[in-house]
């Protein structure tokens, strides 16, 4: 298993924001991961929430913006925050678009060329990257949740159910809800899977949870003034696939908030103490 090599470190709320670096046999290239490690971290191995970001964002975003350490720090949790895809694979016109290849991995193993031999992002955020922080971070390996903005959101949603028992609680911030009926995820999709729709199914919220199985309760926030409200997020069609499938949601549409992390800071702290209550329990 590749080492982790650390970038930078500042102390924050009384534990440490690091940045690290490490060579991916998953993605084939060097990733970058932001950790959170409260005070508590020094003293006994806590649980951790792990955060993706949404399109374009890197690493950094959500460090630097949410506000989530003061709230993290408070009820012992660290912080695992991943990239949003490899970057300088060598695959042709992966910068060309802000919504594909670069900064936009969507958290999903593609299985068309040539992005199959590296955006396999879903591989790296569940496996690869769990065992590296749990080898070498003082965490509990059997206390994990996870969340997400955007694209993150989706990530997030699609992990847990994907993965029933192995993440404590799951929430999101303005999801892509229906991510194979939408040009972002229409797009993301057609490239990295393939023209099969029916492969898509797999990645899509609002179509695993008419499976049977496990129901972990999804928390979701969603700003009302959204400007990707209707034509990429749809909330709704998850919604209704969850109403029908008696699935647990609970989708709270926020008034005068839009999909700016000026939302997430406003109401992340509600989600740290959400999945404190999660993570806490023997």
């Amino acid at each position: 298993m590749q080492e982790l090599n650390e970038r930078a470190r500042h102390r924050c709320f009384g534990g440490w924001n690091i940045s690290y670096e490490h060579a991916s046999d998953v993605c084939g290239v060097p990733m970058r991961f932001g950790a959170y490690l409260p005070p508590q971290a020094e003293r006994q191995k806590v649980p951790a929430l792990y955060w993706l970001s949404g399109l374009t964002c890197t690493e950094e975003n959500f460090m630097a913006k949410a506000g989530a350490q003061r709230y993290a720090a408070e009820n012992g949790i660290a912080l695992i925050v991943p990239d949003t895809s490899p970057r300088n694979t060598g695959i042709e016109d992966e910068d060309d678009d802000w919504d594909f290849g670069t900064g936009a991995g969507f958290y999903v193993d593609a299985t068309e060329a040539p992005w199959s031999a590296h955006y396999r992002m879903y591989t790296y955020v569940t496996r690869e990257l769990p065992a590296l922080v749990n080898r070498d971070l003082p965490l509990d390996p059997a206390r994990k949740s996870i969340s997400g903005h955007s694209m993150g959101g989706h990530g997030a949603l699609v992990i847990a159910l994907r993965n029933p028992g192995e993440y404590r609680s799951v929430s999101a911030f303005s999801p892509i809800a229906a991510p194979s009926q939408c040009p972002w995820g229409e797009k993301a999709f057609s490239y990295y899977l393939g023209g099969d729709r029916s492969q898509w199914q797999q990645w899509d919220a609002s179509r695993l949870v008419e499976k049977p199985g496990p129901r972990l309760p999804l928390l979701i926030d969603q700003g009302e003034e959204d400007e990707f409200l209707e034509t990429q997020l749809k909330p709704r069609k998850l919604a209704e696939a969850c109403a029908a499938h008696d699935y647990p949601l609970n989708l709270r549409m926020q008034p005068g908030y839009d999909h700016s992390y000026y939302f997430i800071a406003s109401f992340i702290g509600e989600h740290l103490r959400y999945h404190a209550e999660a993570l806490m329990e023997c």
